[in-house]
């Protein structure tokens, strides 16, 4: 698989353990290029400096500091990050904060507890 087909991933959460369990989900998919931050101010500082740019930002909801809504409007307003696909993952599934995150903008919402085995092909089929 050359590095034009795979699909770069950049994934900010501040749970350390969740974050390494989307590391191992995401590593079961060879085609998947992945970076990981632990909060917005990290994530916003990687976009500004590192030339690598995501297919697809995933977000968690609930962040301290800056929570994930928040980053993804201070993202979309970096070069080349303003169509790009964002999706949340959190724990808040009530119907009407789900239609929210689609209505600020969101291509997908993924839920905690999220299957792990499932999580790399879940990802996939938002991005197609």
């Amino acid at each position: 698989m050359s590095e034009a087909d795979r699909l770069r991933i950049l994934y900010v959460d501040d749970d350390k353990d969740i974050r390494h369990i989307v590391k191992l989900s995401l590593a079961l998919d060879p085609g998947i290029d992945l970076r990981l931050c632990a909060d917005g101010a990290e994530a916003l500082h990687a976009a500004r400096t590192d030339a690598w740019r995501p297919d697809l930002v995933m977000l968690d909801v609930m962040m301290p500091r800056m929570d994930g809504p928040t980053l993804m409007v201070a993202l979309r307003d970096l070069p080349g990050f303003a169509d790009k696909p964002f999706v949340f993952v959190t724990a808040r599934a009530r119907e009407a904060d789900v239609q929210g995150y689609h209505d600020a903008g969101a291509k997908g919402v993924i839920l905690k507890p999220f299957n792990p085995i499932t999580l790399a092909s879940s990802v996939r089929a938002l991005v197609i």
